[in-house]
Order: C-alpha cells, then structure tokens, then sequence
C-alpha cells in the first residue's frame, strides 16, 4: 500500500498543476517589463529611411506600440481595431513592422489602411527581442515616463480595447 502512495501523490499533484495551467489566457502572460523603462531604440521609418523613430521622442506622451506584419494573420484580424482606435484620437499608435520587407509591408498599408502617425522598421528583430515579443501582433502601453504599462499578446479585439486598453490609457493621461 505504502509503496503506491508516493505516485499517486506526485499524480494528483501534476494533475493540480494541469488544471490550474488550462483555467490560464495565454494571452495574458506576464511580462518582466510591465513596470519597467521601454526599451530603447533608433530605428528608420518604413516610408522615409532617411528618419528615425526613437521612443525618446515620444516621451511626455501616453502611446501605444504596436508590432505588426505584412505576413501576419493576426495582424489583419486586429487591423479594424487599430483602424477605429486611430480613429476615435484615444491615444496615438506608433507601430514596429517586423522582420518584413519594406515593399511589402507599404503595400499592405496602402491597401488596408495606415492607423500610425510612424511605423519603425525592425528588419532583424532585435527591436522585438529586447520587448519580449513572441510573435506578432503584440502591442504595448507605454506611459508618459517611458515605462511599459501593458502588454497584449495577439491580436486586439475591441473588448480589451474598451475594457482595459482606453481605461488605463485614461488613468495614465491624468497622472
């Protein structure tokens, strides 16, 4: 008898695990730079090179950062959401195209809409890898100081946007 109990109790505890970890979104997982500077960067504008988007400039400003993709699903899921957030003037959008072509990644604007006053260029990647990106589209709410407030992984819906995104965009903005 004794000699099943060790099992059973290393079972019953996977299965504990198992079931708290399947009750979990994937989407929010937290992020170590959710209360931390933003991590800088220099990086040219997708339609002029010659010019530089560098968070630095935006400081004093509540922004959101949206990395994206030509090649994306995702991104063309989230894009009427970020079309209507640009919109509506809530808070600017500054985006981070990622590991595109140029050409391309114009192109898709053209045709789908541009919500971004800039789109950065981050060819290789290493803009997303110093932000923790996982895959794209993940967006990013960046307060006045220059600290991430919030990550979304995945694609934005108009629910996060209304219910959390706008809310915390507001509390940052009276700060």
């Amino acid at each position: 008898m004794n000699r099943f109990l060790l099992p059973l109790s290393i079972f019953i505890v996977v299965v504990g695990f198992l079931g708290v970890g399947l009750k979990l979104n994937p989407r929010e997982i937290p992020s170590p730079l959710v209360g931390k500077a933003a991590p800088d960067f220099s990086q040219p504008h997708l339609a002029d090179p010659e010019q530089v988007f560098a968070p630095a400039d935006l400081k004093g400003k509540v922004w959101l950062l949206n990395f994206w993709a030509s090649w994306c699903s995702g991104c063309k899921t989230e894009h009427p959401v970020l079309m209507e957030l640009a919109k509506s003037g809530e808070v600017p959008i500054y985006g981070m195209d990622y590991k595109d072509q140029r050409d391309e990644a114009l192109t898709w604007l053209r045709r789908w809409g541009n919500p971004y006053p800039v789109v950065g260029v981050d060819e290789a990647g290493r803009v997303g890898i110093n932000y923790g990106v996982y895959g794209v589209p993940e967006t990013y709410v960046i307060d006045k100081q220059g600290m991430i407030r919030y990550k979304q992984i995945g694609p934005l819906d108009s629910e996060t946007v209304a219910n959390k995104i706008i809310p915390l965009v507001k509390q940052l903005e009276s700060q």
